[in-house]
């Protein structure tokens, strides 16, 4: 009888034990509490930002490419948000609330003095000491002497190897092309004349020696990783051609002759897959554009995320560290399940630059509720102007960041899914340590 009693009343603690741990699907009355505990905490981690274009205003190597126009922008980025005063007030002591023309002198005056008092890659690096952000990864088209490579290690550019031959037809698609592929165009001339090329190779197998040798190249001048914006540019699926396919597509166009759009994707699926197998061979991380662009003629559809999963689920690839740059905005719920592949990585940059926190902390509870160990932090920072630079947007990809992760992981000890303690090790996984890994021996 007492041996039944203590099964019967053990197997009642055991169920109040497993109901107290059960989940549950809304957080309670103590969220706000847990968020407040965890915010300071979270503010405390040094960051490592792994993805952003640091520069100033007037650099055009800040990029590969340059914004159309009159392009659209989304609410949250135009120049008219008010929180891009309160960055200023936080970086700079800025005395007003709006960025009037009158009062934004003020900043520009103050950011120029500032130049001249922290010369060289001093002023930058205040920047990230003000931040609390360790690094920053500089997605550049060439690195400039005012940046500390200690502190910005460079991801360097590989879509112009994709447009070797005549570009008229590419050129001529729409307004955005127009502006997009001449650069693409003046790219692949910096790397031949980096590599001693007054022309373009006569031979396809010297042309594919030429772009190893780039990113031999590039990776022993510090470059962490390549980076490709092909979205821009055409659709993101690729087909697997043949190197002999490849090879007479050369030797049609080398010489001048504009192709036509589908042997130019046919070529360029070969150089793409190329691309990304010399990354495996040479330990360098592919990282690719998955989300929406800039300018108005961005098919968003044709850069659909999933496009990608026949490359990423190559077992040909499985050597190459893919990592996924904006995490398909606004296909994040769908992009995050591409990293049960073990070599695949989600970036969060952007998405908490169009989206404010409320909306972006959704996005990151989903990821951590998902594939904790496979996303990292980023900016995007970007410097727009010479009033808004690459400062206020680290700033606000930061505040954004850091107040959304705070918020999604409250919800989730509220909820029963993870303790304090777990969240404080998601948060440094996100906020830092997952991308540090991916960079072992290539990060100062």
């Amino acid at each position: 009888m007492k041996r039944a009693l203590g099964i019967w009343l053990f197997a009642i603690v055991a169920g109040l034990c497993t109901a107290t741990a059960q989940s549950r699907p809304f957080p309670g009355s103590d969220v706000q509490q847990i968020y407040q505990r965890l915010l300071p905490q979270i503010e405390k981690i040094p960051a490592f930002d792994h993805h952003a274009h640091p520069g100033y205003a007037d650099d055009p190597d800040v990029d590969a490419m340059a914004a159309p126009p009159n392009a659209s922008a989304a609410l949250r980025t135009r120049e008219d948000n008010p929180e891009l005063a309160a960055a200023a007030k936080a970086l700079f002591g800025y005395p007003y609330t709006d960025l009037s023309p009158d009062h934004a002198k003020w900043l520009l005056d103050k950011k120029t003095d500032l130049k001249k008092q922290f010369a060289g890659p001093a002023y930058f690096n205040a920047i990230l000491d003000k931040l609390n952000i360790e690094s920053s990864v500089a997605n550049r088209a060439m690195m400039p002497d005012y940046l500390d490579p200690k502190r910005f290690p460079w991801v360097f550019f590989a879509d112009s190897f994709l447009w070797p031959f005549n570009n008229e037809r590419e050129t001529a698609r729409n307004p955005d092309e127009g502006v997009f592929i001449p650069l693409q165009e003046k790219m692949l001339h910096r790397w031949m004349q980096q590599e001693s090329f007054s022309e373009l190779p006569a031979a396809f197998a010297d042309y594919l020696k030429f772009i190893t040798q780039v990113l031999e190249d590039n990776s022993k001048r510090g470059g962490i990783a390549m980076k490709f914006e092909v979205a821009y540019f055409r659709p993101t699926t690729f087909s697997d051609p043949t190197r002999t396919q490849a090879e007479d597509l050369y030797q049609r166009y080398v010489g001048g002759a504009v192709p036509n759009e589908t042997d130019y994707r046919t070529f360029q699926d070969f150089i793409f897959r190329y691309l990304i197998q010399e990354g495996g061979r040479l330990h360098l991380p592919v990282h690719i554009h998955t989300a929406i662009g800039i300018g108005d003629y961005f098919n968003l559809s044709q850069s659909n995320i999933m496009n990608l999963e026949s490359v990423l689920r190559d077992p040909h690839y499985a050597s190459t560290t893919f990592v996924m740059i904006h995490g398909g905005y606004p296909l994040e719920r769908e992009a995050i399940w591409l990293a049960a592949m073990k070599n695949v990585y989600l970036d969060s940059s952007f998405g908490e630059l169009a989206q404010y926190p409320s909306a972006f902390k959704e996005t990151l509870k989903m990821w951590l509720e998902t594939f904790p160990d496979k996303i990292t932090f980023g900016t995007d920072c970007f410097p727009y102007n010479q009033v808004l630079g690459s400062e206020e947007a680290y700033w606000l990809g930061v505040q954004s960041s850091r107040t959304a992760l705070a918020a999604a992981l409250a919800e989730m000890v509220s909820e029963n899914e993870i303790t304090e303690a777990r969240a404080l090790e998601l948060a440094h996984a996100y906020l830092h340590d997952t991308a540090v890994k991916l960079y072992a021996g290539r990060v100062q």
